[in-house]
């Protein structure tokens, strides 16, 4: 068993992000699954995009690289004073990304869905059509009256949930956290600050009116993934990117060094 070296979330985990992003939603709907009333169901849905800007996204470990094909067209030859060359013939790169989600479905009314769970992805984060496909899965859900719940565990990216920076209060900023929108309140968001150096929270998830909400204990997913993701031969001599504070980078190297799971 390895165990989290971290109080809280693991920022080298970064490292493995598309091996724990897969985790982590599986473990979020087994833990869901027994925290839900009979009728409801969590349920793990997957929503696969193209991807073409392979440079900026060449870290992703969970992607499947296949070769778009076409037919190669002769053109006849026409009757000209001007030379021509064949031309070079370049593969542009593309990736197909894959990623998962939850979806609490009611299952006495044909599968309406409840409530959506997003933990936040690479894709997502970056310029690109991973980042489109997800803004616009939201929209839908909010125009159809869906809970929606984004948790974002990397630090870097562009910012992408309904938590935006310029609406949270400087103090009030993390470098983790969680925001969850109720279709009962139209109007605001919950958020869950999470900071580097303490335990991640339960959030609330919420489900139908008539409902309490389930909890999702976010520490717990996280220690899942270290103890079953045997992330053994994890790299903490590399650098984190983006970096940490002086302070922080500190605190994390003393942590390390305490460890009795590190060398």
């Amino acid at each position: 068993m390895v165990e989290n070296p971290f109080p809280g979330m693991n920022p080298y985990l970064e490292q493995r992000w598309g091996d724990v992003h897969q985790r982590i939603v599986t473990y979020a709907g087994d833990m869901l699954q027994e925290a839900l009333p009979n009728d409801l169901r969590a349920r793990m849905q997957e929503r696969v995009f193209i991807e073409s800007d392979v440079k900026e996204r060449g870290y992703y470990p969970d992607v499947g690289v296949y070769e778009i094909r076409g037919a190669h067209r002769t053109i006849a030859a026409q009757p000209s004073a001007v030379a021509t060359i064949e031309p070079i013939l370049i593969q542009i790169p593309y990736v197909q990304v894959t990623e998962g989600y939850i979806e609490v479905i009611d299952a006495k009314s044909g599968g309406r869905v409840i409530t959506i769970i997003e933990f936040i992805s690479r894709s997502n984060k970056a310029s690109g059509k991973g980042r489109k496909t997800y803004l616009q899965k939201r929209k839908q859900a909010m125009d159809g009256e869906v809970n929606f719940v984004e948790i974002d565990l990397l630090r870097g990216g562009k910012p992408v949930t309904l938590a935006e920076p310029d609406i949270i209060a400087p103090q009030q900023r993390a470098p983790y956290h969680a925001a969850v929108w109720r279709a009962a309140r139209e109007d605001a968001i919950e958020y869950y600050p999470i900071p580097l150096r303490q335990r991640l929270p339960s959030i609330r998830i919420p489900l139908r009116s008539t409902d309490d909400d389930a909890l999702l204990d976010l520490q717990t997913l996280i220690n899942l993934c270290h103890s079953r993701g045997r992330y053994d031969d994890m790299d903490y001599t590399s650098p984190l990117e983006p970096p940490l504070s002086p302070e922080d980078a500190r605190w994390v190297q003393d942590l390390l060094k305490k460890s009795p799971s590190q060398p």
